[in-house]
């Protein structure tokens, strides 16, 4: 088995909640070509909150990150290849290892229905310079504990890169998902675990961000809140 990951754009004309519905309509269709455990991440009406927290330079942003399993990555080739480019205005497709770093446990919803909270989705590139096996060293190690101690992630997702399956795909080592209360959207506090504390605020904070800096390409971010539904 081999899990394939999509970052999707939506047509210009679309708007995000109307995107979203489309693709979440679409997923019998997928099932039916061999799409096995679905996810999908999309940008609607419960985070529109969140477009303060937004960070990065495409333009347009991603607006929907879909993953699942094959038998062998190759089956995405033809039809179901097909299938999701046809609902979007981009598509890249990424052959990844997953890691789960914090399972969730606390917030399931029953399948097809949405899970509480947001799910931070994030495309990141090594910083410039950094040999990739220490680069994978902070991640894995090092930022593993900053993020698990700072921020009220209930879910964190690794999906490291191993190849691109799709043209011109931007050049992202991975794509992450963090799942958070809802109130985060809106709340620095609840987003870093440091609700009544200003104290806990600002050293949570000044932490992760020192974290995020020793290893990755911060100006080449790309991260959006987005609802997650898991078949």
């Amino acid at each position: 088995m081999e899990k394939i990951a999509c970052v999707l754009w939506k047509p210009t004309a679309l708007a995000d909640g109307a995107f979203g519905a489309e693709l979440r309509a679409a997923v019998p269709e997928w099932q039916r070509l061999g799409a096995l455990h679905l996810r999908v991440n999309v940008v609607d009406e419960h985070v529109a909150a969140g477009t303060a927290v937004r960070v990065g330079r495409m333009d347009p942003p991603k607006a929907a990150f879909v993953t699942f399993w094959l038998h062998e990555a190759d089956d995405l080739r033809g039809a179901l290849d097909s299938a999701l480019a046809a609902r979007a205005e981009r598509l890249a497709a990424y052959l990844v290892v997953e890691s789960v770093p914090l399972r969730n446990t606390r917030h399931v919803a029953p399948p097809g229905e949405r899970t509480p909270g947001f799910n931070l989705v994030t495309g990141i590139e090594p910083k410039d310079g950094l040999p990739y096996d220490e680069f994978v060293h902070l991640w894995h190690r090092e930022h593993r504990v900053v993020a698990l101690e700072t921020q009220s992630t209930f879910a964190y997702v690794r999906n490291e890169i191993v190849r691109p399956l799709t043209p011109q795909a931007p050049p992202w080592a991975a794509v992450v998902e963090e799942s958070f209360p809802i109130e985060a959207l809106t709340d620095p506090a609840v987003w870093y675990d440091a609700e009544g504390s200003p104290e806990r605020l600002d050293a949570n904070r000044r932490r992760m961000i020192a974290s995020c800096m020793a290893f990755l390409a911060i100006d080449r971010v790309e991260s959006h809140p987005m609802s997650e539904y898991v078949y």
